[in-house]
């Protein structure tokens, strides 16, 4: 029997909708956690899970956060094991709370390991960050999301506005993102030590980036992304920034290089962890399980919640 082309465009015109604008079939969601520790080896043994209070596809924003918050995680980490302490206290708070993976597109030596994200090229990243938050303004019918980022996700998220539709620079109030908020994120590239002679041995040897991913190369200070993303300034826009430092940040080093600059029509809060709080040791890892660095994200999302609380926490991993 011959179909008519005109009914064949129509069906695959609707089937298309159907799959763009369908809910997102749930995925296993893990416990809360207090350390990062505990979070990666449960995420070792449950893969591919949600952190607690997260991607709930049918929730609406309130009046009181009418923005979805979007939880970008950092280089080598996932949705669970970075968030399963930070994303359940925003649920709390009355939040929409979203999380993606990103970044394990390529075949580096890291993409061994199943639980191991974020390592693939930014730019690509960011075309997957782009999709998600499409998806959660669909979901939601909010105007806006704000997005969390710890490490290269705070990074990742900058890319995003600069370049893949998170920012619209004629027009800042049409931006899909009103704030972004970071945790020790790589803004102007990190000497850490290893990362940038190694990348540098590693391009000398002709081994590009295959054993790290892109990404974990792209993020040193030298780096020509590095380059690029800040070529115009740090901000966009339309957009309010709080950047959130470690005096024991191991990995963005050094730790002040996560601070950044306001441009126009932009802010810039820059605020060091242990000021007001000599007792949390928290390194770069560990941060997104400060309740000190939770407590600041809350603040930056909603300047009327309580003050971030001052608790002791050790180093950890």
């Amino acid at each position: 029997m011959h179909i008519p082309k005109y009914v064949t465009a129509v069906c695959a015109t609707a089937a298309a909708t159907v799959l763009a604008t369908s809910t997102p079939a749930a995925a296993e969601t893990g416990p809360e956690q207090d350390n990062i520790l505990p979070a990666i080896a449960y995420s070792i043994l449950h893969l591919d899970i949600d952190p607690p209070g997260a991607n709930d596809w049918n929730c609406r924003p309130s009046a009181a956060h009418p923005r979805p918050v979007v939880l970008v995680h950092g280089t080598y980490e996932n949705r669970y094991n970075n968030w399963a302490r930070m994303s359940p206290e925003l649920k709390a708070q009355g939040y929409c709370v979203y999380s993606l993976d990103y970044g394990d597109t390529d075949d580096a030596g890291v993409a061994l390991a199943p639980t191991v994200k974020g390592y693939g090229d930014i730019k690509q990243s960011s075309k997957e960050l782009a999709a998600f938050v499409d998806k959660v303004l669909a979901a939601s019918g909010s105007g806006q999301v704000d997005l969390v980022g710890h490490s290269q996700g705070g990074t990742l998220s900058r890319w995003y506005l600069k370049a893949d539709g998170g920012a619209n620079p004629t027009d800042p109030s049409k931006n899909k993102v009103k704030k972004v908020v970071q945790l020790g994120a790589t803004n102007h590239g990190t000497t850490m030590s290893g990362i940038e002679t190694l990348a540098d041995a590693l391009h000398m040897l002709g081994a590009g980036e295959k054993p790290l991913g892109k990404a974990g190369i792209q993020q040193y200070e030298k780096s020509d992304f590095i380059k690029e993303l800040n070529a115009d300034g740090d901000t966009v826009p339309g957009v309010e920034y709080t950047v959130i430092g470690t005096k024991y940040d191991e990995i963005t080093t050094p730790w002040q290089s996560t601070f950044m600059t306001a441009g126009p029509g932009a802010t810039v809060q820059n605020i060091t962890l242990q000021e007001g709080c000599f007792v949390d040791f928290s390194a770069h890892l560990s941060m997104s399980y400060s309740p000190r660095a939770i407590g600041l994200v809350k603040r930056a999302l909603d300047p009327s919640a309580p003050a971030a609380p001052c608790a002791p926490r050790a180093p950890g991993f």
